[in-house]
């Protein structure tokens, strides 16, 4: 494993999911933050002369009402339509088995990689995040799963760098096709980013937490569009070697992890 003494580096962004346990001031903090910026937000508006003119007409009045409430099933259709539009799984082998780490709360996606390999989808599994490789390797390893065919680093932050790490050190061993495996909120930026560091990518989501529950899943998913935006605006979709790749404290880390690639050939 491309290991984390060569990436001293934390995760100082806030995570995608909320371990409550280990942030309990982080959810009300959220949601204290989010009333106070929707509340002076409309303030703001409503005090506009041609928001008032709009608001006086009943028919406007109805309109905002209809648009409102059908926002929940407009998040449904969209968030169902993401998931029917991806790309179709042929079932043929590829050159490995990407697994992006999410945290130990998601760890079952760590048993789908296995079950895909006992399948001979691909002779190799590789574990992409911070934290994320070395719990990965060992829950396969205890379910009986050679260490020869176990890979992984320990250095990405983001999905863009979750890409950026495993193109250095698979890339330079020949591995272009691959099995591409994380929830499917996340699976589009995943497999965009991914598609732009050279890779052919079948998209295999794993199934979120049911323990999840509602309120944490639809945070999730909007991050998640926010981040496939975010993303697409940044450029990050398009070029081979992603911008973000040439700031100055990764381009080393970057050459490390592509000679590590090269002696595991």
């Amino acid at each position: 494993m491309f290991n984390s003494t060569l990436c001293d580096r934390t995760l100082t962004k806030v995570p995608l999911y909320i371990d409550r346990a280990r942030y309990p001031w982080l959810k009300p903090t959220l949601i204290v933050l989010i009333v106070t910026l929707a509340f002076f937000g409309l303030r703001w508006v409503l005090r506009q002369k041609r928001v008032r003119r709009w608001l006086n007409q009943r028919a406007s009045l109805l309109l905002l009402f209809c648009l409102t409430a059908s926002l929940p099933l407009m998040f449904v259709l969209v968030d169902k339509a993401s998931i029917a539009a991806l790309p179709p799984d042929p079932g043929t082998p590829t050159d490995a088995i990407v697994v992006i780490g999410r945290g130990w709360q998601f760890f079952q996606r760590f048993y789908l990689a296995g079950d895909l390999l006992q399948a001979k989808r691909a002779p190799r599994i590789f574990i992409s995040g911070v934290n994320d490789a070395p719990i990965g390797i060992e829950l396969l390893e205890e379910k009986g799963i050679s260490k020869q065919v176990l890979d992984g680093e320990n250095c990405s932050l983001t999905t863009e760098e979750n890409a950026v790490f495993t193109a250095a050190i698979l890339k330079p061993q020949g591995i272009r096709k691959i099995l591409l495996i994380t929830d499917p909120p996340h699976m589009w930026r995943s497999l965009l980013v991914f598609r732009a560091q050279g890779f052919t990518v079948i998209p295999k989501p794993s199934p979120l937490p049911p323990y999840l529950g509602y309120k944490a899943e639809t945070f999730l998913k909007l991050r998640e569009y926010v981040g496939l935006v975010s993303y697409s605006l940044r450029g990050l979709f398009s070029p081979e070697r992603s911008p973000e790749s040439n700031r100055s404290e990764l381009a080393k880390l970057i050459e490390e992890a592509e000679q590590y690639g090269k002696q595991q050939k």
